[in-house]
C-alpha cells in the first residue's frame, strides 16, 4: 500500500533529505578502481580487505589497478567476519599510523564497516565509545568530512557500499552496535558483480536474505512524515523513515531479490542471477541508509551477540558465529506479520 507522504500532521516532519554514496556498477568496473582513485586526488591508500578476498581473483585486480595508477598502497587484512569493538580498534591504529588521504575496502560489509571506522578514527581522533550510537555509547556528532573512500563490495547483500553505518560486536557487553553518519557513506561504491560469481550457495543465501529485509524494513518503517520534527535541522537522524525516495530502492529490490535469489543460490554460473541479486543490494542498501531499518535488524543483534557456536554453510573456514544475514531473517518472518496489518 503506497505511503501518504502528503498528508503531514501538526508537529511530524514536512522535509526528508536525501544522501547516498556516488555509485558505479558493471561488470569489471573493479578495473577502473585505481583511476577512480588517482581522481579523487589519493596517493596514500589503504586497502582495507580480509584473508579470503585477498587471494582471489578480485583482490589481485584491486591491488594491480591501484598501483598501475601509481598509487602507494598499505594492505589491511585482519577483518573479521563479525567486526568486535577489538578488531575495529587494530583497524584504527592501524590507520592512525599509516598517514593515509584515502582509503578503499573491498570486501563484504565487515570489511567496509571496518574502513570506515578506521577514517572516522583517523581523521577525527576520539575516545572510542565517543562516537558510538547511544545508549552504548556517547553518540557524539561526526565534526566534518572524512577522507575519501571507494567501497568495492564482494558479496551481494550487506548494501554497506551505500549507507553510513558500521556496526560491531562490543565484546565486554555481548551486544551488537554501531556508528551512523552520513559523513561515514563512502564517497563513491563500485559495485562489480563479477565478483560474486566464485562465493559459495550459503553465502549468498544469507547475504541475499540481507538484501530482502533491508528493502522490506525500510518500506515499512514508520514514514518521515510520522515523525516529529526536528527543532533543528542538523537534529534529523540519519535514519528518517520511510520517504520516496527509499521506496523506489526498496520497491525495485524486492522485485529483484523475488526474481533472481533462488536462482543465484541455485547456480554460480547463473550471471545474470547474480547481477541482479548484486544490484538489489545496492538498491536496498540506498534505501535503507535513508529510511533505516527496524525490528528484525534490532533483534538480530542479540541472536548474532549470544550465539558463539554456530557454524553456517559457506562459512565453515571462519571461527564459528551467525552470519548477520541468517541473523536478521530469523526474526522477519513474526516483525513482517507484525507491520503488515
Amino acid at each position: 500500500m503506497p505511503h501518504a507522504f502528503y498528508a503531514p500532521t501538526p508537529g511530524h516532519e514536512t522535509v526528508f533529505s536525501v544522501s547516498a554514496s556516488s555509485l558505479k556498477f558493471g561488470a569489471g568496473c573493479l578495473g577502473e578502481l585505481g583511476a577512480d582513485a588517482r581522481a579523487m586526488g589519493m596517493q596514500r591508500v589503504a586497502l582495507f580487505t580480509d584473508r579470503h578476498v585477498k587471494d582471489t581473483a578480485p583482490g589481485a585486480r584491486a591491488l594491480e589497478s591501484l598501483q598501475r595508477a601509481g598509487l602507494d598502497v598499505a594492505e589491511f587484512t585482519a577483518t573479521k567476519v563479525e567486526p568486535t569493538d577489538g578488531s575495529f580498534k587494530e583497524a584504527i591504529a592501524f590507520a592512525q599510523d599509516g598517514g593515509f588521504d584515502g582509503y578503499v575496502s573491498l570486501g563484504g560489509g565487515s570489511v567496509m564497516d571496518t574502513a570506515k571506522a578506521a577514517n572516522l578514527y583517523a581523521t577525527h581522533p576520539a575516545d572510542f565509545l565517543d562516537y558510538v550510537n547511544a545508549p552504548i555509547g556517547g553518540g557524539r556528532p561526526v565534526p566534518g568530512p572524512v577522507r575519501p573512500h571507494i567501497a568495492c563490495p564482494t558479496t551481494c547483500g550487506t548494501g554497506s557500499e551505500m549507507t553510513g553505518a558500521a556496526i560491531f560486536d562490543l565484546v565486554a557487553q555481548q551486544v551488537k552496535t554501531g556508528i551512523s553518519s552520513v559523513q561515514l557513506k563512502p564517497t563513491l561504491a563500485v559495485v562489480d558483480p563479477e565478483t560474486s560469481y566464485s562465493l559459495p550457495a550459503g553465502v549468498v543465501a544469507s547475504t541475499g536474505f540481507d538484501v530482502f529485509t533491508h528493502a522490506i524494513e525500510s518500506y515499512t518503517a514508520r514514514p518521515y512524515t510520522r515523525r516529529e520534527a526536528a527543532a533543528d535541522p542538523r537534529q534529523r537522524p540519519v535514519y528518517q523513515g520511510a520517504n520516496p525516495w527509499s521506496d523506489i530502492g526498496a520497491m525495485q529490490a524486492i522485485r529483484l531479490g523475488g526474481a533472481y535469489l533462488v536462482r543465484a543460490v541455485a547456480d554460480a554460473a547463473d550471471h545474470e542471477a547474480r547481477d541482479g541479486l548484486t544490484f538489489a543490494s545496492a538498491l536496498a542498501g540506498l534505501a535503507f541508509g535513508n529510511a533505516g531499518v527496524h525490528i528484525p535488524h534490532a533483534m538480530s543483534y542479540s541472536v548474532a551477540g549470544m550465539n558463539h557456536s554456530f557454524v553456517a554453510a559457506g562459512y565453515e573456514g571462519d571461527n564459528p558465529m551467525v552470519p548477520h544475514g541468517i541473523s536478521v531473517v530469523l526474526n522477519a518472518p513474526a516483525a513482517f506479520r507484525f507491520t503488515a496489518p
